[in-house]
């Protein structure tokens, strides 16, 4: 096979990546949204290369885009590739170019959505485009998902998918998606590419504190905002216990000997320090965590509520959700009520796999001095929804990055941006990886 897409694919890279990040779909949460205009522009590349996709809707604008290229093994297990047209809101006042402009400058497309994560959508879409030109095809069959609502709860996108149009997914065992396969510069010439093989868990909370109503200027110990203010308080400073999860401690392994460091999982703490820039990729996955982001309460300054309420982001390693759930109990008090706004569940995925090793072989092809390693992302993505399915799933939308480039900042970060050679590193990286082309 060859070894990368043609020259048409690197070109139309870095047009869809601009042309999708033009089309504002800002998800705001609570269903306001709408993606289906970034679904129409999808579907309309996919059918003008012979690509038969479907425009799937869960409420009006809520679009997702489904299509499959059959590979030229009926008996091979199928490969799911997904990645959501949302995005996060932007400021455009905030911002060195508008966050809707695409514009490329520099070597550079600028705008929403260029890490997180339309640039991944605009590969793929490159690459099956690529395929149907030269008239190849993969070894498996490729079922191609482009989702609605995974930068809220997935409900009208991959939740949708998987509960309503589950036949669409058959065949397919191991999926891959955002979050994995850049390069992330350790120092000293150092180059990682972490493939995502974990997610924590999520856990959205609503706190809720009742007390006694009453006048402002009069004592009272039954305060609402006091009892509240308190819990979160206790949650926020909280030292969470470290608990090293399978991947996360071969992450760890790995990078110790990258850095000629024996790993002493005795003193995690002592063992990321070590690894300066690199602790980065595992420091957020070594514990459950719990942090207050939303406060309300009263409606007036001289009047004590009779309630008040906070909302929490907590994330659960594999494993602990239990201690997760204890640990609240105790931190919250029994004057305080605390419960699931949003829950999910946290994944693992084999690293001893083909598929892994598939991942690896195609980044190191690219860039034969770059150090592969397994990590788990401290958040989540739509490979949650896709579990439900018996679909494993991966994080690797690969991407070349040079040193310097704050690959972690940009995502729901101003100014987010994407190299264009970036992107070519990534449509050959993705075309080796599901081509097969590291096979024996």
């Amino acid at each position: 096979m060859a070894d990368q897409a043609d020259q048409q694919a690197m070109d139309e890279v870095v047009r869809f990546t601009s042309d999708l990040i033009r089309i504002d779909t800002t998800n705001r949460g609570g269903g306001d949204g709408n993606e289906r205009a970034a679904a129409e522009y999808v579907a309309e590349w996919l059918a003008e290369a012979g690509i038969e996709a479907r425009i799937l809707e869960s409420a009006p604008g809520r679009a997702n885009v489904v299509a499959r290229i059959e590979g030229t093994d009926p008996t091979a297990p199928g490969m799911l590739v997904h990645g959501h047209l949302d995005v996060v809101p932007a400021e455009a006042a905030d911002w060195t170019v508008h966050p809707f402009s695409g514009e490329v400058r520099d070597g550079v497309v600028w705008g929403r959505g260029a890490v997180d994560m339309k640039d991944m959508d605009a590969m793929v879409l490159a690459m099956v485009r690529s395929w149907a030109r030269e008239g190849r095809r993969p070894p498996r069959d490729i079922v191609l998902a482009f989702t609605a609502d995974e930068e809220d709860s997935a409900a009208y996108g991959a939740a949708f998918l998987a509960s309503e149009h589950a036949d669409l997914f058959e065949g397919c065992t191991e999926g891959i998606s955002e979050s994995g396969g850049f390069t992330f510069h350790a120092g000293g010439g150092l180059r990682i590419y972490p493939v995502a093989a974990g997610e924590r868990g999520t856990a959205w909370l609503k706190l809720t504190a009742h007390g006694r109503a009453g006048h402002g200027s009069k004592v009272n110990r039954e305060n609402a905002v006091s009892r509240l203010a308190a819990a979160i308080t206790r949650i926020g400073e909280h030292e969470w216990p470290v608990r090293i999860i399978p991947t996360v401690r071969a992450a760890l392994t790995e990078l110790a000997a990258l850095h000629d460091i024996e790993p002493d999982f005795d003193d995690v703490d002592a063992l990321l320090a070590k690894l300066g820039p690199a602790a980065a990729l595992v420091e957020p996955t070594v514990r459950n965590s719990a942090n207050p982001t939303m406060l309300q309460a009263g409606y007036k300054i001289n009047v004590i509520p009779g309630h008040a309420t906070a909302y929490v982001d907590g994330r659960m390693l594999p494993g602990g959700e239990e201690e997760f759930a204890k640990t609240l109990d105790l931190l919250t008090g029994p004057e305080v009520e605390w419960e699931f706004q949003h829950r999910e569940i946290p994944l693992q995925a084999p690293l001893d796999s083909p598929t892994y090793a598939a991942m690896g072989e195609a980044l190191r092809h690219f860039d034969p001095d770059g150090h592969v390693v397994p990590y788990c992302m401290g958040g989540g993505t739509d490979a949650k929804q896709f579990s439900r399915l018996g679909i494993t799933g991966y994080g690797f939308s690969p991407l070349k990055l040079p040193e310097g480039f704050d690959y972690a900042g940009m995502y729901h970060g101003v100014d987010e941006r994407v190299p264009v050679e970036a992107l070519h590193f990534g449509v050959r990286v993705l075309d080796r990886f599901l081509m097969g082309g590291g096979a024996e």
